[in-house]
């Protein structure tokens, strides 16, 4: 499994979210929407910041939208 967070510079919720995932020592990958907007399309993100688990075929399992601390929690159990 991986964890890959779309956002968007400056946006405040895009690096709460970056700062909350630094802190627990998670591995994630970050795409830019801006520079990649067919990865948003792919996913139908409408707005970001949009964590979003997924399995070893690169299918999506689970997300969390803007920054919400439970809902993170909830991607890193099956994460882990």
């Amino acid at each position: 499994m991986r964890l890959i967070k779309l956002e968007q510079p400056n946006c405040n919720p895009c690096k709460m979210v970056s700062n909350y995932l630094n802190e627990v020592g998670v591995e994630y990958e970050t795409v830019d929407v801006t520079q990649k907007p067919e990865v948003a399309a792919h996913f139908e993100v409408m707005g970001v910041p949009v964590t979003i688990l997924l399995n070893e075929q690169g299918e999506e399992v689970k997300r969390s939208i803007g920054f919400k601390p439970n809902e993170l929690d909830e991607l890193l159990k099956e994460l882990r």
